[in-house]
């Protein structure tokens, strides 16, 4: 297996010339896959509708194209689903990965081309571990296998011609023979439908397993290693799994479970490496060790725009090509892709930390925040507040949620938190005046309005009982695989939900 896992680093590794192409000439790379998303698409019917045989510049495109959500995509989607080809994108599309979203309860089936396939999704898969391998020379990461806890969806059939899934069952049917090998648990357990039978069987079949990394979502695989330490009997992973030595993990904030992980793998040799990958696209790897920004990967067959969030909601709004963007500033990303998703706003917010290269960081969805009394509180500003009020209360959250309390006659309004910690500050109220302090001081609009009260008042916190998110999340339907709680909204709905059931 050394041989093995020498070869295997030495093939991840020659990417990295590729990548640090991209890097050098960012603007070239993404002209050059403008151009090549235009001409592949200009026979479909899509492409007819808007000229793309005549299009000269990605801003006569801008022009000429409107800014698409997946409701404007749908009737489109909709008879591919049916079988039609050759609608938003040339090549066959007989794979769609559904997803739920974050704002609301409509599936969504989002085409995956074989080109996204291959281009994008794999792509990405093969650079985080050359990323990896570059940054960690003596990695023995190929001796071993990875534990993948995908989504609780098997494959299902359409019609003849289609089928869909969550995005890591799709990816994991369609796999290439060598990464299944190096993958664990079989197929049969990892897309089984029910996610609490598949956790026990997954725990179960993966105890003997030489397991040296884990890929998912940071709130399910905590759910998983906790069931694993309570078959087992050890007291964290590496006494399970000695060689562990990587955590793949994306989707939410890794920030809020930084501290359960330690605890659960106590080792400062253990690697942690987020990424941006939705089923929409791939966009984003932490290229840099101990750093809490991605590299945008910019050769995965996708066009990017940034629309700034000042412009958001207004009708045939300027959206920004890379090379005028700035630093620090919010933007909705959109994009376009080679399987068909044109100017498609995905409904994530990210901001700049450096433009050469470019690398972001998530700062929150473009409906999800809180600007109930023009606080504009993005959850990007929630995250670094409560890291902050943890560190200094010597606690550690597992889920929350946070919503306005409204004005009610003459009583200014408020935030109602909903907190579920993971280890409790010995002061609650302490923790909120923390929290408040370090909101704040992270933004000027929250605390304008904070000033004496008038218009909002001290945050409210609940602490909610040990399991009541994962309660939750289950009464929805939504456990597992990219299924997230909803950190911020405008609504009371999600609040109040969880509330009646602590009642």
């Amino acid at each position: 297996m050394t041989l093995v896992n020498s070869f295997f680093t030495w093939i991840m590794k020659k990417r990295i010339h590729q990548i640090e192409l991209f890097m050098k000439y960012p603007h070239e790379v993404q002209e050059e896959w403008f151009q090549n998303l235009i001409t592949t698409a200009q026979h479909t019917e899509w492409g007819k509708t808007y000229g793309y045989s005549e299009l000269n510049s990605s801003q006569q495109f801008k022009e000429r194209v409107p800014i698409q959500t997946y409701d404007t995509l749908k009737p489109y989607i909709e008879r591919m689903l049916a079988g039609e080809q050759n609608v938003l994108w040339p090549s066959e599309i007989k794979w769609f990965a559904k997803s739920s979203g974050t704002t609301n309860d409509r599936s969504k089936f989002i085409p995956v081309s074989e080109e996204s396939l291959e281009e994008c999704h794999y792509k990405g898969g093969k650079d985080l571990l050359s990323i990896y391998c570059n940054n960690r020379p003596e990695t023995k990461i190929f001796t071993g296998k990875c534990l993948v806890l995908g989504g609780s969806s098997q494959i299902n059939q359409l019609n003849a011609d289609s089928s869909y899934g969550d995005l890591s069952a799709v990816l994991i049917k369609n796999l290439p023979f060598w990464a299944e090998f190096y993958r664990t648990p079989e197929q049969s357990i990892t897309l089984m439908e029910n996610f609490e039978e598949k956790v026990e069987k997954i725990a179960r079949a993966t105890l003997e397993v030489n397991v040296t990394n884990i890929s998912g979502v940071p709130t399910w695989n905590v759910v998983l290693a906790k069931r694993i330490l309570e078959l087992s009997g050890k007291s964290n992973l590496l006494e399970v799994w000695p060689n562990l030595e990587l955590y793949f993990h994306g989707a939410v904030n890794f920030t809020p479970y930084r501290e359960q992980f330690k605890e659960l793998i106590p080792s400062d040799q253990m690697y942690y490496l987020e990424t941006y990958n939705a089923s929409e696209g791939f966009f984003g790897i932490q290229d840099l060790p101990n750093s809490e920004e991605m590299l945008l990967m910019l050769d995965y067959g996708i066009y990017y725009e940034f629309l700034p969030m000042e412009h958001l909601g207004e009708e045939n709004p300027k959206t920004l090509s890379l090379d005028e963007v700035e630093l620090e500033k919010n933007y909705a990303l959109i994009i376009s892709t080679n399987a068909g998703l044109w100017r498609y706003m995905i409904g994530d917010t990210i901001k700049f930390t450096s433009l050469s290269p470019y690398r972001i960081k998530i700062t929150g969805r473009t409906k999800h925040f809180i600007n109930a009394f023009g606080e504009e509180l993005i959850i990007d500003n929630a995250e670094k507040a409560l890291a902050k009020a943890c560190a200094e209360t010597k606690c550690s959250i597992r889920d929350y949620t946070a919503c306005p309390i409204y004005f009610k006659g003459n009583e200014a309004g408020a935030h109602e938190w909903i907190i579920e910690f993971e280890k409790s500050p010995k002061d609650l109220e302490r923790f909120g005046e923390l929290l408040d302090q370090e909101l704040r001081a992270l933004n000027s609009d929250y605390d304008a309005k904070r000033y004496k009260d008038m218009a909002l008042r001290k945050p409210q916190i609940h602490q909610a009982p040990e399991g009541t998110f994962y309660q939750w999340m289950k009464t929805r339907g939504k456990l597992g695989g990219q299924h997230k709680v909803p950190r911020l909204a405008n609504e009371r709905r999600y609040v109040e939900e969880i509330l009646a059931l602590m009642a």
